[in-house]
């Protein structure tokens, strides 16, 4: 046992450091309630309730326009799957401004996009280290090229979420890692610890114009967030606990894009994995991501 005194808090300390939490919120443009918010999974169902109550009218008074938060769990049964067609996208990005206006996604400084598309020369297959991000094209498909867009993996075994110190950021029993926006502190430990450059930070105070905001928002989805923190693909988890597909499937003009679940072997995406050539990103690095590549023959 140490020799060293105890050090106790005392009424009048526990005080002044109360008052020294308050100060320093205030400084930084919120309030006490703010700084000492609980984790979101650590609430009672009345607290949930009241969070989302305020974020509501936080939200609507901001965009000039009503603004729902919606705190849906994850379904019994269900664990989601993603499947690409990589023989049938062509590159149009489509599927990149559907996820950008569906989950309130920056639009300029800073332009934040969840979803990239890299052009790959045809001929040399899957090289990554020759892809484009950035190609300009007036049409595409542009001939002796493929594309592969690439988001959050959903992984199984989440890199992102080992290193986050504060536990802002875990996995659902549906497969979707999410983010609590209200919890993250902006230390970008999970950017660094993901191999697919699925996350993104706010620099700056994200501008969304409020006649294209979505106002139909999960709290760990879609909900506008703020400057400081890191943001990432749910797979529209706003949409798909409800039953719909996410945006970039709805949106894709080819087909390209296959969603489901992964537990129902009758479901369209179990149905492409055992029928065609499937290929996960970076197998290697054994992540076990729950996004699947394959091409239809």
């Amino acid at each position: 046992m140490s020799d060293q005194p105890r050090s106790r808090i005392t009424r009048r300390r526990f005080l002044g450091q109360t008052l020294a939490v308050a100060a320093t919120a205030a400084a930084a443009g919120c309030g006490v309630e703010d700084l000492l918010h609980r984790r979101f999974r650590e609430l009672s169902k009345e607290d949930v309730k009241a969070l989302l109550g305020r974020i509501e009218r936080q939200q609507s008074a901001r965009f000039g326009r009503k603004v729902t938060v919606d705190a849906t769990g994850p379904l019994p049964g269900v664990e989601f799957g993603y499947g690409l067609d990589l023989s049938r996208c062509i590159g149009c990005r489509r599927c990149v401004y559907a996820c950008v206006k569906e989950n309130n996604q920056s639009r300029q400084h800073p332009q934040i996009q969840w979803i990239r598309v890299l052009e790959l020369d045809k001929a040399r297959g899957v090289d990554l280290a020759h892809a484009d991000a950035y190609y300009d094209a007036t049409e595409v498909p542009r001939p002796g090229h493929t594309y592969m867009p690439v988001q959050c993996q959903q992984c199984r075994k989440p890199p992102c979420v080992k290193v986050c110190p504060v536990g802002a950021t875990w996995q659902e029993p549906d497969g979707i890692v999410v983010v609590d926006y209200d919890w993250c502190i902006g230390c970008r430990c999970c950017m660094s610890a993901c191999p697919y450059g699925a996350r993104h930070f706010n620099w700056a105070e994200p501008q969304l114009p409020h006649d294209e905001l979505n106002p139909v928002t999960h709290y760990l989805g879609n909900r506008p967030r703020p400057k400081g923190v890191v943001e990432k693909c749910t797979f529209c988890i706003q949409r798909v606990r409800h039953g719909r597909y996410p945006a970039c499937v709805e949106a894709c003009p080819v087909g390209a894009r296959k969603f489901g679940n992964l537990l129902d072997p009758e479901s369209e995406i179990r149905q492409a994995i055992h029928r065609k050539r499937v290929f996960v990103f970076k197998e290697e690095l054994g992540t076990q991501p729950r996004f699947f590549y394959f091409y239809a023959t």
